[in-house]
């Protein structure tokens, strides 16, 4: 199979999302081919899932002291927070090979690139579903789909590192008693590469291994390239007529 790959390097929270979507409405009018995308986050941010609230699980006044952005995915899950990792994203039309009608298979099938990238870089991994990646018994990846218009949208995360004391102060924690066990419980399940590894790793050098991991896991061909400017100009309006705007990030 062959893949259009995107590297479109570190862009705010508002176009990060607007230009997946946009990707996702150029696979689904047949105008762009099946994509591929890595990313990063500047400025830090943390994203909620599209059935989430804002109000009742981010502290936005923590958010503007940190400087952090907040922003609604149109993938369900939970919160999370983006600052040391390598975001992925993935379109195909549905009844691609990569999303069959099983989601939970459709997960399994994306997710082995993730693990055989993660394997290049020396460290094993496995598909815990419903849709994390775990290493040395903790999660190195979490990853949340949707299908719209014809398409499967899903991305992910490799986390290369973990600041889980700054992730709960831009949480809210329903009782703050609390904060110090759920801290204590969170490092005990998430693990970043860095602690895998035992050294730092450069987005780079992921960006590298995973490239090689998806491209071997799913004996694709991907062809480097560069956003449309259709779809550079459609993430532009989303940014700001969706991603940025009360109404989509209060919507619930």
């Amino acid at each position: 199979m062959r893949f259009r790959l995107l590297e479109t390097g570190a862009h705010d929270a508002a176009f990060n999302m607007a230009l997946d979507e946009a990707v996702l409405e150029a696979v689904a009018a047949g105008d762009s081919p099946p994509t591929l995308r890595f990313y990063s986050w500047d400025p830090p941010a943390i994203s909620i899932g599209y059935f989430q609230g804002m109000r009742e699980e981010i502290d936005l006044s923590a958010c503007e002291r940190l400087g952090v952005e907040a922003v609604r995915r149109v993938t369900g899950g939970g919160a999370v927070f983006h600052q040391a990792e390598v975001t992925y994203s993935v379109v195909v039309r549905e009844g691609h090979e990569l999303a069959p009608a099983d989601i939970l298979e459709s997960y399994r099938l994306i997710c082995a690139g993730l693990i055989a990238g993660i394997g290049n870089l020396g460290v094993e991994a496995s598909f815990a579903p419903i849709n994390d990646i775990v290493a040395g018994g903790k999660k190195v990846s979490g990853n949340a789909q949707t299908r719209r218009k014809g398409c499967l949208l899903q991305h992910g995360t490799l986390l290369l590192d973990v600041d889980v004391e700054t992730m709960f102060e831009l949480l809210l924690v329903p009782q703050e008693k609390l904060k110090g066990k759920l801290i204590a419980d969170v490092k005990q399940r998430v693990v970043g590469m860095k602690t895998l590894l035992g050294r730092e790793l450069g987005y780079r050098e992921a960006v590298e291994a995973l490239r090689l991991g998806f491209s071997t896991a799913w004996a694709a061909e991907l062809e480097p390239g560069q956003p449309r400017p259709a779809e550079l100009a459609r993430a532009a309006v989303l940014a700001v007529e969706r991603y940025k705007t009360e109404a989509w990030k209060f919507k619930r």
